[in-house]
């Protein structure tokens, strides 16, 4: 069975759903997107910053926290933003880390992107 997580981000008009939760494993993409789903201004390091504030907003809303997560890919459009991303990735965990891979990418789905995150969790659900 697959359940929907009820967050209160920005009600795309896409057909998604911001994560759900399978075989007790949540499954998440998350973007540098507001409440009024504007991706958010201020470079690289704003974008990193609301990214993982979505995607802490969503484990809170499963249930669970951060440490729960178990792997992160992190994509980007530029090489050099890797730096940046990892100095505000480091301010949302604690060891023992989560899984990761980071990929640079040639664009993601809005041009004015520069960051988005797929994680995954275990979850009691």
């Amino acid at each position: 069975m697959i359940t929907t997580v009820k967050t209160d981000l920005y009600n795309s008009p896409s057909p998604l759903e911001w994560a759900t939760i399978g075989n007790g494993i949540l499954f998440t993409a998350q973007i540098p997107i507001d409440n009024k789903g504007q991706v958010v201004d201020g470079g690289i390091e704003a974008q990193a910053r609301q990214t993982l504030d979505n995607l802490k907003h969503t484990i809170e809303k499963a249930g669970a926290n951060m440490g729960n997560l178990t792997q992160v890919l992190i994509y980007v459009t530029d090489k050099s933003y890797l730096a940046t991303v990892n100095k505000v990735y480091a301010e949302y965990f604690q060891p023992p880390y989560p899984n990761r891979a980071a990929l640079v990418i040639s664009g993601l789905a809005r041009d004015e992107m520069l960051v988005e995150m797929v994680a995954y969790a275990a979850v009691d659900k």
